[in-house]
């Protein structure tokens, strides 16, 4: 990687549906170049995917709530798996590997109790988590 793929990643983090063309306007290169790029950033494992957003899943637009989920997976779930499929996870704003008696902080926006339940629910049935602890953010 080098600083245009830096700046074509911040591109597509900001918007994620930037056209080739556009975002070789912005860098100063050609759409086939950009292309190129951006197909050999997914297939480094650099880009993990693409995924819309819903206000009504309680994505960065406006969560009605907001909590910090600590994750300690079962110790047959594969780390660097949970990680992508955490952060492809509807309502899940960050996921951080981090020390101590937890694997991994969720950072998640979610529209309601029920929605959160539903994700917890989740990240324990098909995210291979063996222990969670929720803590909501208050301001």
């Amino acid at each position: 990687m080098d600083t245009l793929d830096d700046t074509i990643l911040d591109v597509l983090r900001t918007d994620g549906r930037a056209s080739f063309s556009e975002i070789g306007r912005r860098v100063g290169l050609s759409t086939n170049a950009v292309a190129a790029r951006v197909r050999r950033l997914e297939r480094a494992g650099v880009i993990l995917g693409y995924r819309v957003v819903l206000a009504s899943d309680g994505g960065d637009f406006s969560p009605g709530l907001e909590a910090f989920v600590d994750v300690r997976l079962d110790p047959a779930r594969d780390s660097e798996e949970f990680l992508a499929w955490a952060r492809a996870l509807p309502g899940v704003l960050d996921a951080v590997h981090v020390t101590g008696p937890y694997d991994y902080v969720l950072r998640v926006g979610v529209r309601d109790t029920e929605a959160l339940d539903r994700l917890l629910r989740s990240v324990k049935k098909d995210g291979g988590a063996s222990h969670t602890q929720t803590r909501l953010a208050l301001r």
